[in-house]
């Protein structure tokens, strides 16, 4: 098995870099440590989705029922409603006031950095999909062992681009954040949008052709 070409896929499709504004978004009013734990939930996170992928996922997906294509059209769902959030300007989060609200918040950021950072934003149905057909072509325990590797590397790879959003949020200050917020909810819009007519003509083929003659 070529080792690196599936790594430079996973790489590609995962995208840390093009989620970096996303999560200047959905962060952007978390303190330091709150930002940093959510950068280490959604490594952790971006990371046992690939390595659980790579290893078991057809297993998992076949067990509960569940078609790629349904996994499309949630996740398309998903990514339409945090764009809405996004061209409307919503804050994700209000800054707490008490204790209690800084538990929320912390917890709101572990929440956060699962749905929507790691799940569809860095491992969508595209990521999990590629996984699942690399697996099936692993016969040893090494190959096998490669693909965790894998996730290790998309994991630490995450980590270090949201590390660098500090730095990013610095340079664009608050009105750059908002600018760039509406427009990245514009792509995300777009991108909810293909996920969900790509699911929606896999699970109804008929679709795939609206302007064909019915039979009388």
């Amino acid at each position: 098995m070529d080792l690196l070409k599936p790594l430079i896929a996973l790489l590609a499709i995962v995208n840390p870099i093009g989620v970096v504004p996303f999560f200047l978004h959905f962060t952007q009013n978390f303190s330091p440590e709150q930002r940093r734990h959510t950068m280490r939930v959604s490594a952790t996170a971006a990371f046992l989705v690939v390595s659980i992928s790579g290893l078991a996922g057809l297993k998992i997906i076949e067990f509960f029922g569940i078609t790629i294509a349904s996994f499309q059209v949630g996740g398309g769902l998903l990514l339409l409603m945090s764009a809405m959030h996004m061209l409307n300007a919503q804050q994700p989060e209000s800054r707490p006031d008490d204790v209690s609200q800084g538990q929320q918040k912390a917890d709101a950021g572990s929440s956060i950095a699962v749905v929507p950072l790691t799940i569809p934003l860095l491992t969508g149905p595209a990521t999990i999909s590629t996984m699942v057909i690399y697996a099936e072509k692993t016969k040893t325990f090494w190959q096998h062992a490669v693909l965790v590797g894998y996730g290790v590397v998309i994991g630490l790879a995450a980590y270090l681009a949201f590390l660098a959003s500090n730095r990013i949020a610095r340079a664009l200050g608050q009105t750059g954040i908002n600018v760039m917020t509406r427009l990245m909810g514009l792509i995300l819009a777009a991108m909810a949008v293909e996920l969900l007519a790509d699911g929606l003509v896999k699970l109804f083929p008929v679709l795939a052709s609206p302007f064909a003659p019915v039979a009388p």
